[in-house]
């Protein structure tokens, strides 16, 4: 059953709880929501309610949008996934974390024909049930990644800095995976649960988040905690990694430069070994600087909801966020599968039609060198 029944922004306050007044329309026009199911409309936050209902083009651009995010993000994702476990050479531990990042995208791309859907009936499709399978889906896949990322760091870090005794097993790779999604738990079924905070829907209605707009400390709490928690932690750790790797290769090039003019020659080799890592960083460095601006522009709105000027936030305002979120998780695949020249090379034998997945003849010397310090870190 659904109802035309929305907020106003006039509100009374009467007792400390919050009395909303109830009208069908402004004006002939349907406020947001209208289209909400009755029995859902606690989970919906009245300041959502006092806007003016989309039109219905603006839900089309939206679910066209999503629908070529969804094919372009599936099939780069997939492709990586697909390539990492059928070539064997491929299967190394700084390539498993690439693999996962894909994984942790997938997921993100999977919750996008729900949106479409929403799109469609200008509602929750399916209810609560799936606004909170929608909400734990993205927050697995966003805390899940942004942690990746700062392991993709470490591991760089370390190939890097001690290109000896320092790269990673495949054990402790696979530990380090098993904690990226032991990261991503915790604030993803605490509102799940509605154990602390809750999924509730945002923007066009048609999206799902931890709910940021609620009065109160607790969601305060809760939104500054998953801000520290989600983003602010995984990049400091990602600026401390690769500040630390810009640190050693100054030192490294310098070292090169002074032991160049003892022996008086103009230049040292830095070899193929370390371009190529160095190679990989830039492609590292590539992804988390997409990361950057497809999350900073989520946590500012979670943080405007919780303590800022709530004025701000307009339905169309906060549906940006989401999109670039996402738009992210379907670029990240395509970086990785452009500039790694094995990954390149096996997708291109696996789908030649992908014409752009050409051979990159300058590095087949330093992915040679690549190939053989990762099989050597893989058997250490």
């Amino acid at each position: 059953m659904y109802t035309n029944l929305s907020f106003t922004p006039e509100t009374n306050i009467i007792g400390g709880i919050m009395q909303p007044q109830m009208e069908e329309t402004v004006g002939e026009e349907e406020l947001l929501g209208a289209k909400i199911d009755v029995d859902y409309m606690d989970y919906i936050h009245p300041h959502w309610r006092q806007y003016k209902a989309p039109q219905a083009f603006q839900h089309l651009l939206l679910g066209m949008i999503y629908a070529v995010i969804l094919f372009m993000g599936m099939l780069g994702n997939l492709l990586v996934i697909i390539t990492f476990f059928t070539t064997k050479s491929l299967r190394t531990p700084s390539n498993l974390f690439v693999a996962n990042l894909a994984i942790f995208d997938t997921l993100m791309m999977s919750k996008l024909p729900v949106f479409v859907m929403n799109s469609i009936v200008e509602g929750q499709l399916f209810g609560k049930i799936g606004c909170d399978l929608y909400g734990v889906v993205g927050s697995y896949s966003g805390m899940g990644a942004a942690i990746t990322n700062s392991a993709i760091a470490f591991d760089r870090y370390r190939t890097i800095a001690f290109p000896l005794d320092g790269r990673l097993g495949m054990k402790a790779a696979i530990g380090l995976v098993i904690g990226t999604w032991l990261w991503a738990t915790p604030f993803s079924l605490l509102p799940f649960f509605e154990i602390w905070s809750r999924f509730a829907p945002e923007g066009y209605l048609t999206t799902c988040s931890f709910d940021y707009m609620t009065e109160g400390p607790s969601t305060q709490y809760f939104t500054l905690t998953i801000f520290i928690w989600a983003y602010c932690i995984p990049l400091l750790l990602i600026a401390l990694f690769y500040s630390r790797i810009l640190s050693h290769v100054r030192e490294h090039e310098k070292m090169l430069r002074e032991q160049a003019k003892r022996m008086n020659v103009k230049s040292l080799s830095q070899g193929d070994e370390k371009s190529a890592e160095i190679r990989i960083a830039k492609v590292a460095i590539s992804i988390v600087f997409l990361f950057i601006c497809g999350w900073t522009p989520y946590a500012l709105v979670a943080l405007i909801g919780g303590f800022g000027e709530r004025s701000l936030m307009t339905p169309t305002f906060s549906m940006f966020p989401a999109i670039t979120c996402k738009t992210v998780a379907c670029i990240d695949p395509w970086i990785y599968a452009i500039n790694h020249p094995r990954f390149r090379a096996e997708i291109q034998k696996k789908v030649p039609w992908l014409c752009f997945f050409g051979e990159d003849k300058s590095s087949k010397t330093s992915d040679t060198k690549s190939e053989a310090s990762d099989v050597k870190s893989e058997s250490a």
